[in-house]
């Protein structure tokens, strides 16, 4: 039998599972799709939903909730700015789960967790921009070999 056995352990620490959620949910946030595997992602799921939710009703109390969750001040403004007006007139599923195959070297099952209805901008955000080869702003400084 299975019962009492609320969630999944990870084979980790609770302080290292812990960490690792605020990460992922982090991740989830600023990027709005993040792909890891399938056992993580089905733990992960209930807890953005219900950071949306507690987003979605904006006063003081929520916020210190969401930053004693997330610790990190960008994800809470994104979540109470964005995600609140996004999925005002939704009540719930703000996530969903999609298989994507299998790792190769330890054949993990691996999975997508996306937002619904997210921005497709969003996983842009860290990438550099390309350099255009022909504006030449400096010119490149070279080394000289000193003894």
């Amino acid at each position: 039998m299975r019962h009492r056995f609320a969630y999944r352990k990870l084979n980790k620490t609770s302080e290292h599972r812990k960490a690792l959620f605020k990460n992922m949910l982090n991740s989830l946030i600023k990027y709005e799709q993040i792909i890891t595997t399938l056992p993580k992602a089905k733990e992960l799921k209930p807890k953005i939903d219900k950071l949306i939710t507690i987003g979605k009703k904006s006063d003081l109390n929520n916020k210190k909730n969401l930053f004693s969750k997330l610790q990190d001040k960008n994800s809470v403004k994104k979540v109470f700015e964005t995600f609140s007006k996004r999925y005002a007139n939704r009540k719930g599923g703000y996530s969903r789960v999609l298989k994507a195959g299998f790792r190769t070297g330890d054949d993990a099952p691996m999975a997508v967790i996306e937002l619904v209805d997210r921005d497709e901008n969003a996983k842009k955000i860290d990438k550099p921009k390309k350099v255009d080869p022909t504006k030449k702003d400096k010119e490149p400084v070279k080394k000289t070999a000193t003894k």
